[in-house]
C-alpha cells in the first residue's frame, strides 16, 4: 500500500491513490450507515458522545484507525497526506466524530515518536486491534499550550535497592477529548529530570476520568477533567524508557497534528460551501437565484470558497514534505492551523448569513457547522499562541538567513510568472520582498517587543506563503493542462490581490501606528516596499469574482 510517488526523488511515505480513495470512500459510507445526518443532529442535541457508534467505527468491519498505525503494529501506514484527507472527509460529516477520531490518533502520537518497540507493540497494537480509545492528557487549568508551567508531577518510586520501579501521579488535567472514556492516555506530568510522558491505564486506583464538559460544539466529542491522586504508573509505562524527554516527543509532532487540525476546519468549511451553493441556485429572491447576485456570491461564497482552496493547497504541499522528509515543520504547520481554521470560522459563519432565518435553524446544519468550527481556532493551540510562534520563527530566520528565507520565495515567484503569467504569482513576489523590508524595519526599531505588531507580522506571513503555495499549484496545473487549472488559476489571482492588499496594510499600520515615524519616512518605506503596485493588485478582481462565481454555480 505504500505510495511511489516522487518527491526530492525520494519515495514519498503513506497510501498509494487507490488505497486512500478506498478509504475515503469509506468514509464517505459512513454518512449513510453509522453517521446519517439524523443521528448527528440527535448527538448534538443531546450532547450525546455515542461510544458504541465511534467503537464500531475502529471495529473489524470498518477499522478507520489502522489508516494512522505503522504496518509493522497492524496498520495501514497512511502518511500525512492521507490523514488529511481522511480527517477532512469525516470533518465535513460531523467535527464533533472527526474530534473524536483525532484524539485516538493524538493519543498515540508520543508512542509514536517515541515509544520503545515493546510499548510500541503492545499499545499501537491495542489500537489497530479495535480495542482502545485513548486520548491525550497535556493540557492543564493553568497551563494550556505553555507545557513548561506543567504541574502535574510524576515523583519516583525505589524499591529497597534504590531503583526506580515507578511513579506516583499527583495532579489535574483540562480539557482532555475523550478523556471520560479512554481505555488509556497518554500523559504528560513532570519527573525530576523533566516532562515525561507515561501511560496511565483506565481503572487505574487514584486515576479517575470525571464528568464531561457541556460545549457551545462539538457536541459528539467527549472533553472531560481528569485527576490523579497517587497514582501508581510502573516503569514500563514510562514512554520510551528515559524521563524529562516529553517536551521533545511533543515538539516532533506539532507540525503534523497541527495540520490535522487545519484538515479538520477545512473539511466543516467545505461543508459549509456544499450547503450554500446549492441553496443559491434554488431561492430565487426578486425574480432571480441567489446564485446571480453578487451581494450573496461576491461577498458571502467566492472568497471564502478562495481561501478555503488556498488553504488546501497550502496544506497538500506541507503534508507532502512531510511524507517526503523527515523534518521539522511546525511553524509551517501553524501557518497552516492559524490560517485555515480562521478561514474555516468565517466561511461558516457567512454561511450562517447566506442562508438568512434558514441559516438560523438546526435542520440546515451551518449553525452547528458554525459552532464546532470555532474550536479549531482554540484547541491544539490558539490562533494568538500560533501567530506568536508564526511571527518570532519567522523573524528570526530572515535575520539569520539576511532576507534569503523570503527573498528566495519571490525569485520562484518571478519565475513561475515569467513562465505561467496570470495566476498572481508576481503579487506573491511584490508581497515577499514587502514582507522582508517590513520585518527589517521591525527589527532595526526593536518593534519585536510589541505582541500587537507582531501579530500583524504573523497574519502578513501566513498570507504570504499560503499564496505561494498557491501560486505554485496553480503553476504546475496549468503546465501539466490540469482540467481545474483555469478555476484554480483564477482563484489564485484573486487570492494574490488579497495577499497584496493585507500586505501592504499591515505593514502601513505597523510604520504609521507604532508612532516612531514621520511623514516623510512613512513615505520613503511606501516605496520600498513597493506600496503603490500592491495596491495595483485588486485590479478587475470584481471581473475575477464573477468568472470564478460562474464557475462554482454553473452559471
Amino acid at each position: 500500500m505504500v505510495s511511489s510517488d516522487n518527491a526530492n526523488e525520494g519515495t514519498l511515505k503513506g497510501l498509494d491513490i487507490e488505497s486512500r480513495e478506498m478509504v475515503l470512500e469509506t468514509v464517505r459510507q459512513l454518512k449513510n450507515k453509522l453517521l446519517a445526518k439524523e443521528k448527528i443532529l440527535e448527538f448534538d442535541r443531546k450532547e450525546l458522545f455515542p461510544e458504541e457508534t465511534i467503537r464500531e467505527m475502529l471495529g473489524p468491519e470498518i477499522g478507520l484507525q489502522l489508516l494512522f498505525i505503522p504496518e509493522e503494529y497492524g496498520g495501514m501506514g497512511g502518511g500525512a497526506r492521507d490523514c488529511c484527507a481522511v480527517v477532512c472527509e469525516l470533518s465535513k460529516i460531523c467535527l464533533g466524530i472527526s474530534t473524536a477520531f483525532f484524539a485516538i490518533q493524538l493519543g498515540a502520537d508520543p508512542l509514536l515518536v517515541g515509544g520503545t518497540e515493546a510499548q510500541k507493540q503492545k499499545w499501537l497494537g491495542a489500537i489497530a486491534e479495535g480495542n482502545s480509545l485513548v486520548a491525550y492528557a497535556v493540557t492543564e487549568p493553568g497551563a494550556g499550550s505553555n507545557l513548561a508551567a506543567l504541574k502535574t508531577k510524576a515523583n519516583p518510586v525505589t524499591s529497597d535497592s534504590g531503583d526506580v520501579t515507578g511513579y506516583k501521579v499527583n495532579g489535574t488535567k483540562q480539557f482532555i477529548s475523550t478523556g471520560g472514556y479512554a481505555d488509556f492516555i497518554t500523559l504528560l506530568a513532570k519527573t525530576p529530570e523533566g516532562p515525561t510522558f507515561f501511560v496511565v491505564e483506565k481503572g487505574t486506583t487514584g486515576f479517575d476520568q470525571l464528568k464531561g464538559e457541556e460545549k457551545h460544539g462539538i457536541r459528539a466529542s467527549n472533553t472531560s477533567p481528569l485527576s490523579f491522586t497517587d497514582v501508581f504508573v510502573p516503569i514500563e509505562n514510562l514512554i520510551g524508557g528515559v524521563p524529562g524527554v516529553g517536551l521533545k516527543q511533543a515538539n516532533k509532532v506539532f507540525g503534523y497534528t497541527r495540520l490535522m487540525v487545519a484538515a479538520m476546519a477545512l473539511g466543516a468549511g467545505q461543508a459549509a460551501l456544499e450547503i450554500v451553493i446549492p441553496y443559491a441556485k434554488e431561492r430565487i429572491q426578486f425574480g432571480s437565484p441567489l446564485s446571480e447576485k453578487q451581494g450573496y456570491t461576491h461577498k458571502l461564497v467566492v472568497p471564502n470558497a478562495v481561501r478555503l482552496e488556498a488553504a488546501s493547497a497550502h496544506m497538500d504541499e506541507i503534508a507532502t514534505r512531510l511524507d517526503s522528509v523527515d523534518e521539522d515543520l511546525q511553524v509551517e504547520g501553524s501557518i497552516s492551523k492559524y490560517f485555515t481554521t480562521e478561514m474555516a470560522n468565517k466561511t461558516a459563519d457567512d454561511a450562517m448569513q447566506a442562508l438568512g432565518g434558514y441559516g438560523y435553524i438546526t435542520e440546515f446544519e451551518v449553525e452547528k457547522i458554525k459552532r464546532d468550527v470555532k474550536i479549531t481556532c482554540i484547541y491544539e493551540g490558539t490562533s494568538e499562541i500560533q501567530q506568536n510562534i508564526i511571527s518570532t520563527f519567522r523573524w528570526k530566520i530572515t535575520r539569520k538567513s539576511k532576507g534569503q528565507f523570503y527573498q528566495s520565495m519571490a525569485t520562484e515567484m518571478d519565475q513561475l510568472e515569467s513562465d505561467i503569467p496570470g495566476v498572481g504569482c508576481r503579487y506573491y513576489s511584490l508581497a515577499a520582498n514587502a514582507l522582508n523590508a517590513t520585518i527589517n524595519m521591525v527589527h532595526d526599531n526593536r518593534l519585536t517587543r510589541q505582541q500587537f505588531v507582531m501579530f500583524k507580522l504573523a497574519d502578513m506571513m501566513a498570507f504570504t506563503e499560503v499564496g505561494i503555495s498557491f501560486g505554485r499549484k496553480a503553476a504546475k496545473l496549468f503546465a501539466a493542462k490540469d482540467p481545474t487549472a483555469e478555476k484554480i488559476g483564477l482563484m489564485s489571482r484573486l487570492f494574490a490581490s488579497d495577499v497584496a492588499q493585507l500586505v501592504a496594510g499591515n505593514a502601513l499600520a505597523i510604520i504609521s501606528g507604532c508612532g516612531l515615524f514621520d511623514a516623510n519616512a512613512v513615505s520613503e518605506f511606501k516605496t520600498t516596499i513597493g506600496y503603490e503596485e500592491l495596491i495595483v493588485g485588486q485590479a478587475n478582481s470584481i471581473g475575477t469574482m464573477d468568472k470564478i462565481a460562474d464557475i462554482l454555480f454553473e452559471r
